[in-house]
């Protein structure tokens, strides 16, 4: 089986990575009430007990007890932790350990976590710690998210150095809209996918592969919050012919008008729910919380479509060619090879929410499409299918059990961990799920 294990990450990264991920998450739970910590019984979200929980039990099965065999830490943790043996409808309803000694699990896990590193570097170890890093961040943007759907106030500010704030604040301002597209040659053989020098992917990168990709036309920017309500106000969301059949199901399902966390203020305009507040909507910010049918619907009414995934990752990760066509090398970063900072990319909660869909020029790719990482998660056209040669990783529930019938997403949002994003990672949601931090951009037809 062939994975890519520990190259280039040295120990010294991974002490800090486990000990960030670990204190980011306290600092999402540490404002919750216990009645908070449950929250409402909803399809969408997981209870935040149980997140913390599953963060912890993840991190000690791979890391303690699958690579070096040793005995659990507590008890029942299996029967309480594993999301594939713990029906999600029963979450509510478990005898979870209250905050203090989840609290005390997570540091215990950590701790012992941390010891391993402390030994001589092991490529194998380092992949499975990684792998919990990547996973407890994962974790850690669905409680925010859940924290958004259950009307819970905004996540407490990311402390951060003077450096990062100062990268944080270049080239941020509320500018107008990038209202074009860009043209991208296309190729005969574009290499969709991971290649095996990145350090840390996943079974559903792997690996590069050629396919072709005919020229095309993709916006610079995602659909922002003003052009989406173009297409609210014209009653788009009562125009059946706009819609799939699926769409249609969905649309006579929950009655949709307009986006979920969408109100009209009498005299005042559209506003949107921020957490526990309500909002003016902000114009020039990209449209966020859609599902994949409003996205298609709205495509439809414009007269334009949603990106494939390999146009997707061809606009964020390929370069231009001198004479024409695109080079053989592709960039892991729409702006090329340095790592994402506040300056490139709106990561990492860094603002506390969007921004505006013309901030950040330094982060462009090399056809001019921008914002292509964070701010808001993009929905493409494809489903979520294995790549050719697909051969599961150790954690083999991560990807094979969704392939079909999720679609794909690229680009991460606001509050993913940078540590984690690059233009060849595949996210996957199911269509109708509206209450995630997605919203989309267009090519021409």
């Amino acid at each position: 089986m062939e994975t890519s294990i520990g190259n280039g990450t040295t120990n010294a990264e991974l002490l800090q990575w486990v000990r960030d991920a670990r204190q980011f998450t306290f600092s999402l739970v540490e404002d919750l009430s216990p009645q908070q910590l449950i929250g409402q019984k909803k399809e969408s979200v997981n209870p935040t007990l149980w997140h913390m929980g599953h963060i912890g039990w993840f991190q000690e099965n791979w890391v303690l007890r699958h690579r070096h065999g040793a005995a659990p830490i507590r008890p029942k943790v299996d029967a309480l932790f594993d999301s594939f043996e713990v029906p999600h409808v029963i979450r509510w309803e478990l005898e979870l350990p209250k905050r203090p000694t989840m609290l005390a699990y997570l540091r215990e896990v950590e701790a012992q976590v941390l010891e391993q590193l402390e030994e001589k570097e092991d490529p194998e170890n380092t992949y499975f710690i990684s792998l919990a890093v990547f996973h407890e961040d994962m974790h850690d943007e669905a409680i925010v998210n859940d924290r958004q759907t259950l009307r819970f106030p905004a996540p407490p500010p990311v402390v951060r150095t003077a450096a990062e704030r100062l990268a944080a604040s270049q080239g941020v301002a509320d500018a107008t809209t990038l209202n074009e597209d860009v043209e991208v040659p296309g190729a005969d053989a574009f290499m969709l996918g991971a290649t095996p020098e990145i350090p840390f992917v996943f079974d559903n990168e792997k690996w590069a592969h050629p396919v072709k990709v005919k020229p095309f036309r993709i916006a610079r920017a995602a659909v922002t919050n003003a052009e989406f309500a173009e297409f609210v106000d014209d009653r788009g969301y009562e125009k059946p012919k706009l819609w799939s059949i699926a769409g249609n199901v969905w649309l006579a399902k929950f009655r949709a008008r307009h986006p979920v966390y969408w109100r009209r203020q009498s005299g005042r305009g559209w506003y949107q729910r921020d957490f526990d507040h309500w909002r003016p909507l902000k114009e020039n910010h990209p449209l966020i919380h859609v599902n994949w049918f409003e996205a298609e619907a709205y495509c439809n009414w414009a007269g334009r479509r949603l990106p494939r995934e390999a146009e997707w990752e061809m606009a964020a990760a390929a370069e231009p060619a001198p004479g024409g066509g695109i080079r053989k090398e592709k960039r892991p970063y729409p702006w090329g090879q340095e790592k994402p900072t506040g300056e490139l990319a709106n990561l990492n909660n860094h603002h506390k929410g969007t921004i505006a869909v013309a901030d950040l020029p330094a982060g462009e790719s090399a056809f001019g499409c921008r914002q292509m990482l964070g701010n808001v998660w993009e929905w493409t056209a494809d489903s979520f299918y294995p790549f050719p040669g697909f051969e599961l990783d150790p954690y083999k529930d991560y990807s094979a059990p969704w392939f079909g019938y999720h679609k794909v997403l690229r680009g991460g949002s606001w509050v993913t961990r940078a540590r984690l994003i690059r233009n060849t990672w595949r996210n996957y949601f199911l269509p109708h799920r509206g209450d995630i931090p997605a919203g989309f951009r267009t090519c021409a037809k």
